[in-house]
């Protein structure tokens, strides 16, 4: 046990730093400054003004475009997980490679298998999220689908089908946010398999670039612009 607690410590602070980011982007105060939480504001805005007019093949050419784009990373996410596999097929081999470079940083095969083990678990969790978004998107294709006529839009149906299609709209966006998080933070995990302490540098490394993206990237500016 001694001789992996530094690889229990880098595990536990990936996982610490993925569950305490998400927390916080989606649960938070500040996380509703984020630029995904700006975005769901206009998922709102955009619904409201297709209830406005009784033309939406425009609407429904963007839906299908998210819904592409969905379906493209659940199908990378599958290709990704059988990467994975592979990589935990060929432990002997891969072993061999580590233990010929100059530095010694091969870990013991049960190490690297579970390593392995590790990655395919984000991937599948990826697939999930992606999967489960990508059927969403389906979903809000159908209620843009049953979006009453122009001439309806002051009732009371007309409003609260408004309302839970941007529900819907935004849980979507929300899944396919975790999806391509996993990804993300995969790309930190991959720093384990060359040492715990490349994990802790890699790990924080995503958490910053992430963070960048969200809270002062210039997109999130241009969200933030003023008329």
């Amino acid at each position: 046990m001694g001789a992996y607690l530094v690889d229990i410590v880098a595990v536990g602070f990936f996982a610490l730093e993925w569950l305490v980011y998400s927390i916080t982007l989606e649960h938070t105060a500040y996380g509703r400054t984020g630029l995904s939480a700006r975005m769901n504001a206009f998922r709102e805005v955009w619904v409201r003004r297709m209830l406005d007019r009784d033309a939406r093949m425009v609407d429904m050419q963007i839906m299908a475009s998210l819904q592409n784009g969905t379906a493209f990373f659940a199908s990378t996410s599958l290709l990704a997980i059988g990467g994975a596999l592979a990589l935990l097929r060929a432990t002997n081999d891969a072993l061999a490679v580590l233990g010929a470079l100059p530095i010694d940083i091969a870990p013991s095969p049960a190490l690297w298998e579970i390593k392995c083990v590790g990655l395919i678990l984000i991937f599948i969790y990826a697939f999930f999220k992606f999967a489960w978004s990508y059927r969403l998107f389906n979903y809000v294709a159908i209620l843009f689908g049953a979006m009453p006529p122009a001439s309806e839009r002051d009732t009371a149906e007309a409003q609260a089908h408004v309302m839970r299609t941007t529900r819907l709209f935004e849980s979507a966006g929300a899944h396919f946010n975790r999806g391509q998080r996993a990804f993300f933070f995969a790309l930190g995990y991959l720093g384990w398999f060359i040492s715990p302490w490349v994990l802790f540098i890699t790990t924080a490394a995503v958490v910053i670039v992430t963070w960048r993206r969200q809270f002062a990237s210039n997109a999130w500016k241009a969200m933030d612009a003023k008329p």
